[in-house]
């Protein structure tokens, strides 16, 4: 079996029967065919948790601009423990949840307490 990775930019499209299968069904029913899809089992509500805060962090470092390894080193987090956080594959805890709220509303005033920490202790 291979491996398919979806072009965001370019999702695969329907053929016109599918097409006209999907068209017919109501939300009620594409609903319950999901959810009885062995392949796809429908998430846990601690799975949507887990990846609600993954967005969460993903949303906070794209709000800055900066890519993984940058955000990583300005805001002194380590680039390992980002990607997991931004991958769901760990959850951040509340101090981390806090400190992203701060870099994202005051992004300076972190840089400048950072680096007059970094100055001060050198």
């Amino acid at each position: 079996m291979g491996r398919l990775t979806l072009d965001r930019n370019n999702p695969p499209a329907l053929d016109k029967p599918a097409a006209a299968r999907l068209e017919s069904m109501t939300d009620a029913a594409i609903t319950a065919a999901a959810e009885a899809d062995v392949n796809n089992p429908p998430l846990s509500d601690a799975e949507l948790a887990r990846l609600r805060l993954a967005r969460r962090v993903q949303a906070v470092r794209a709000h800055t601009g900066l890519s993984q390894r940058r955000f990583a080193e300005v805001y002194r987090i380590n680039v390992a423990r980002l990607r997991d956080l931004e991958q769901g594959r760990t959850q951040p805890d509340s101090a981390l949840l806090a400190y992203l709220a701060v870099i994202e509303r005051e992004p300076a005033a972190v840089e400048r307490a950072l680096r007059e920490e970094a100055s001060a202790g050198a």
